[in-house]
């Protein structure tokens, strides 16, 4: 009888635990609703320095191109958008306006991306010997 009545209990507490488990996601979903896009967030630095590990970092900005274009970059839309016209390959941007006249002194500035795109792990860097240089071969994601 006692064996029985352990069994008892033991099927009652089983059915309660896994009527909450599976209780508990579904109240979870109703309230937030799941994103259809995989994330796509990153951070963006200007620094001077000939490298990511020596620059000092000037400027920075956030990302945030899914759901909704976002963060603090000033024109988070167009950057978006370039990038997805590279399919988040920022190495594959270039600047199509005409080259400018720049000195010739050397102070490097570094540029860099860190994030995701789509669900996929990121990571761009790029030197230019002066920000006059870089400001003539940047696009719209770096131009903040």
């Amino acid at each position: 009888m006692r064996r029985l009545a352990g069994k008892a209990l033991g099927a009652a507490g089983l059915v309660t635990g896994m009527s909450v488990l599976f209780a508990g996601p579904a109240h979870a979903e109703a309230a937030q609703p799941k994103s259809l896009y995989a994330p796509s967030a990153m951070v963006l630095t200007i620094g001077k320095g000939e490298s990511a590990r020596s620059a000092t970092v000037q400027r920075a900005v956030t990302l945030r191109c899914n759901p909704d274009p976002g963060g603090d970059h000033p024109d988070a839309p167009a950057a978006c958008a370039e990038l997805q016209s590279v399919e988040g390959r920022p190495s594959l941007l270039s600047n199509d306006e005409p080259s400018r006249y720049c000195t010739r002194i050397y102070d490097p500035v570094t540029v860099t991306l860190d994030g995701v795109w789509e669900g996929r792990r990121i990571s761009h860097e790029a030197t230019f010997p002066n920000s006059c240089v870089m400001q003539g071969e940047v696009t719209q994601l770096f131009s903040f």
